[in-house]
């Protein structure tokens, strides 16, 4: 007999199981559908598992550090255990998923494992909308709700010509499992993905280079956003190429060597290492999930969505998360699979911009930014002012020993309104909920500014920068 069920959820990662739960707190039968495991690419081959690794890396390079806090390191140094590194890793993710597994259970979540089709109208239902799932064993299963959210995700992109072997050529998914840490890595892509791995294994002592097409890192950030964070990498060793290509045909793997040619502007350089990292972007898991039998449509390997409601063509279908591109987040697919269920359940959402959707790199020093860019900004033909407010006049940033960085604010010259906020340094990720809930709220700077932040502590940057753009001087 199939499963009929009020919402068929089609994959397990952060928006799927957040709208799983959302549409089982408003009273809804919900049957999610995952082939791997819960939890998605986050959870299993992302965010989580590569922050573990980026905190032991954090770690390491302050203990190196560490005769500047005035404690002794022993005669024989210190070192890394990448065996344990990749343990603690491991534990985490287990943790974690135990957890959303238990949050299914406690909502009366049904879980299909298996991998879903939607099917076209059939004696099940006179609608598409019906799921196919074949399940591990071989058998099948057919789930018919009333209506279906797609959140599939999205995979590593990968450059054509390119021998990828899970090992000397990976994408970040691959790299993941090292069981070693090589001696040196290039990195193919200077976005957020190729930068934090670049912050990670330079600290655990990898000779890095990253090669980066356009003629700067972090391309879609704030101009100083990525000048500083390039030239921290860079100050630690890490050599970055802008501007450059890759070579794809060139690229040979002989002996635990990768060799490749990366064409600039000026020469052509024959580049080696031990291991490549391919990180060029994420494409949106949308082939084989039956779209052809919908009116679904999708261009650019994304589903097509309205842009409030986020329904598909199929108007009782909906998509969120990586599928749908846009902010390929996961924090942005949460945001996205509340909307959704909220208007299959009768509301009226309201959906967040995608520029207002905060953005967190968790290389040293941390960034993270919302809003409009400077540059952005001004291509709108608005017209802006700007505060940037380094972090070396907090004593919390002197007493932490980390006062690299900056927060850097962007308003409208006209309005005051707030535009967008740029972080660089120790904490950035945490620090930027504040700018966030200001966004959500409409607040301006001077309001900001006039809100007590407790001192000592590195939160003082915000009000800093705020007084600074309403010319209110110091706190």
């Amino acid at each position: 007999m199939p499963i009929e069920t009020d919402v068929a959820i089609l994959g397990g990662g952060p928006g799927g199981y957040t709208a799983a739960v959302r549409a089982a707190q408003a009273g809804r039968s919900v049957v999610i559908i995952e082939r791997d495991k819960l939890g998605g690419t986050c959870l299993h081959r992302g965010c989580i598992p590569s922050k573990s690794l980026l905190r032991s890396a954090e770690v390491f390079a302050t203990l190196k550090q560490a005769s500047a806090y005035g404690v002794a390191v022993p005669e024989q140094g210190i070192s890394v255990d990448w065996a344990a590194v990749q343990s603690r890793k491991d534990g985490i993710v287990e943790q974690l998923h135990r957890g959303v597994q238990a949050l299914m259970k406690q909502n009366k979540i049904q879980v299909v494992q298996g991998s879903g089709r939607i099917t076209g109208p059939s004696i099940f239902s006179p609608k598409s909308g019906a799921i196919a799932v074949e399940l591990p064993d071989g058998e099948s299963e057919t789930v018919v709700p009333k209506n279906v959210i797609i959140a599939t995700g999205s995979r590593p992109r990968r450059l054509n010509g390119l021998p990828y072997d899970g090992f000397s050529v990976v994408t970040s998914d691959e790299a993941l499992g090292w069981t070693d840490r090589p001696a040196s890595v290039l990195i193919v892509g200077g976005g957020v993905i190729g930068i934090e791995w670049a912050s990670m294994l330079s600290d655990f002592g990898t000779v890095v280079t990253v090669v980066e097409t356009a003629d700067r890192v972090l391309p879609g950030e704030d101009k100083d956003v990525s000048a500083e964070i390039a030239r921290a990498l860079s100050k630690r060793g890490v050599r970055i190429l802008t501007g450059a290509k890759l070579n794809a045909s060139s690229c040979k793997v002989d002996g635990g060597t990768v060799t490749v040619e990366v064409e600039s502007k000026s020469e052509t350089a024959v580049l080696t290492a031990e291991r490549m990292m391919v990180s060029v972007g994420r494409q949106g898991n949308v082939e084989g999930i039956g779209l052809e039998n919908t009116d679904v449509k999708s261009a650019n390997g994304f589903i097509s969505v309205n842009p409030i409601t986020l329904q598909t063509g199929e108007p009782h279908i909906y998509a969120i998360g990586d599928a749908i591109g846009g902010v390929q987040l996961a924090h942005a697919a949460m945001h996205e699979a509340a909307v959704a269920v909220e208007h299959l359940t009768g509301g009226k959402p309201e959906r967040c911009a995608d520029r207002d959707i905060p953005r967190c790199i968790y290389s040293r020093p941390e960034a993270a930014s919302i809003g409009w860019t400077e540059e952005a900004a001004k291509a709108e033909g608005r017209k802006v002012k700007t505060a940037k407010i380094p972090l070396r006049i907090l004593g919390k940033a002197l007493v932490y020993g980390e006062a690299e960085g900056f927060a850097k604010a962007v308003a409208d010259a006209d309005t005051g309104d707030l535009l967008g906020v740029h972080l660089v340094g120790a904490h950035a990720t945490e620090l930027i909920a504040e700018a966030s809930l200001a966004k959500l709220l409409d607040a301006v700077p001077w309001e900001i500014g006039r809100t007590i932040h407790p001192h000592p502590t590195l939160s003082e940057i915000m009000q800093e920068t705020m007084l600074a753009l309403s010319g209110g001087g110091h706190a």
